[in-house]
This record gives structure tokens, sequence and C-alpha cells, in this order.
């Protein structure tokens, strides 16, 4: 079955609860991004904190069957279940913290990935209930504001002391804290991306990350190809190609953001650990 026809089903009956206050779908299916390994991500706003019953009456009423079961946790509850074989993500938050969330990253400029994903949400998804509720919540991340830009950007600027080391783990093969680098490296680089373009970092962890720079204009040429290329190339030549994409994307921001001196944070990026 169409996954946004059976989210829009889920929704129906979640709506009959009257302690939710809104249903939006999140998610790659949101954003039409989906594909067979795709999930149904609902998030559930809530008027109070939900009960174990009210959390689960739904998964009985689909004939759902249960695969996890979280308690109150960081401020979310959560629950994982399928229907005929299409996996169900849901998040239930209450509606105040949302509207808290949104403020913390809009007016306090909070650059945590945990937080900016919400506000991506809130931005991408789409309304299955309480529009009115949603309606205002999208108004307030419509506008991404510079000040959050520039806290961005000098968050990620910052590649890290392990980074320096990039030739010496390459000449010792420690390939597992080698790896671990080129993809602390790749998450910067996309931080610097998100913040250079004023998009909210969609997902903790930067997932769907193809589809993230396509909707990016400013970035290096083929970009997304040469971030591929870095896990497949021999590791002299990837240290080389995230080398030269670092400094491609601080010549952007100052091109740019003349404003924002990261002169500094160039350098220590640029630094290679001497041999003795």
């Amino acid at each position: 079955m169409e996954l946004k026809k059976l989210a829009v089903q889920a929704a129906e009956q979640y709506a009959r609860i009257p302690n939710i206050e809104a249903i939006m779908l999140a998610g790659s299916v949101s954003r039409n991004w989906q594909d067979e390994f795709s999930d149904i991500e609902l998030l559930l706003f809530w008027k109070q904190a939900p009960s174990e019953e009210e959390r689960k009456q739904i998964i009985d009423q689909l004939d759902g069957k249960l695969l996890e079961f979280h308690p109150y946790e960081e401020e979310e509850w959560a629950e994982t279940y399928t229907v005929n074989g299409v996996k169900f993500e849901i998040s239930s938050f209450l509606t105040e913290t949302i509207h808290q969330t949104i403020h913390q990253v809009t007016q306090k400029l909070e650059v945590n990935p945990d937080m900016q994903c919400i506000a991506a949400s809130v931005q991408y998804g789409i309304a299955l209930y309480g529009d009115k509720t949603i309606e205002q919540l999208k108004k307030d991340v419509e506008h991404y504001p510079p000040e959050l830009q520039v806290e961005v950007i000098n968050h990620y600027s910052d590649f890290g002391s392990r980074w320096n080391n990039r030739e010496a783990l390459v000449h010792r093969k420690d390939w597992l804290m080698f790896y671990k680098v080129v993809v602390s490296v790749q998450t910067n680089i996309m931080g610097l991306l998100f913040g250079l373009n004023r998009q909210f970092i969609p997902h903790p962890a930067f997932k769907w990350q193809r589809n993230s720079l396509t909707l990016m204009e400013i970035k290096p040429d083929n970009c997304g190809a040469r971030l591929e290329s870095v896990f497949f190339q021999e590791p002299s030549d990837a240290i080389k190609e995230l080398e030269t994409l670092i400094e491609e994307i601080f010549g952007l921001i100052h091109q740019q953001l003349p404003h924002i001196d990261l002169s500094d944070a160039a350098r220590k990026a640029a630094f290679v650990r001497p041999k003795t």
C-alpha cells in the first residue's frame, strides 16, 4: 500500500484520542525521498502526557505488531510497530515541548542537531490532523536567523585534533581510527554546508546526505560525488580530497559571509602533525 495513504489511515485513528492535539507525517515519506526501505514516521503532539493505554490502543486497533515501546526519555515517548509488514516509527511530544524546542533553535540559536531536526521535521512535515497547531509551528520555522547561521558555521568549523593526525593514521594503517576521523570530518563538512545554506539539520546523524546536498545552492562543485568517493579511494587520496573540500568550503564561506572570520579555524584544519 502507498505509504502516505497508510499514514493518513493511521492518523485518522489517532485523531480520535482527545488528548492528541496534532499529528504530522515526517521523515522520508513527507519529503518524497522514500524508497523500498522506508517506514512511516508520525509525530504526535499531545496536550498532556500520554498514558501507556493511549499509546497502545491504536496499535491494537490497527492490528499492529509491537516491536519497541520506550518510556519518556529526553522529552519524547517513542514506539515502533508494524502493520501488514509496514513499519511505523511513532514519536510523541507535548505540543509545548515542540514550541520550546523551536524557540531554542530559532531564538536561542541552538546548534544541537537533535533539536534542529525537530525544526526541520516541522518545516517539511505534512499535517494530518490539527492544522491550526501545525500551521503556527510552521510559521515559527519559516525564518532561519542569520545569527543561527553564524553559530552553526563557527561550531562546525572546528575539525578536531585527530584530523591533524591524518597522515600518521594512514602511515600506520590505523584504519578503524582513520575512518572514524573521516566520518567526523564529513559530519563537520555537512554541518558547515547546512549553515552556509541556512537550512536546519534534518537528522542527528546527517542521514539522507545525497538528498540534502541536492537542496543546497551553495556548495563545492560535484560535492556529493566527491564526498562519497572518499570512502572508496586510496586513503592518501581520500585525505587530499577532504583537504581540498574543506579549503573550498572555507573559501565559499569567506565569499558569501566575509564578516565571519574563520582564518584561525582554516589554519587549524590545514595543519598536519609533523614527523619527528
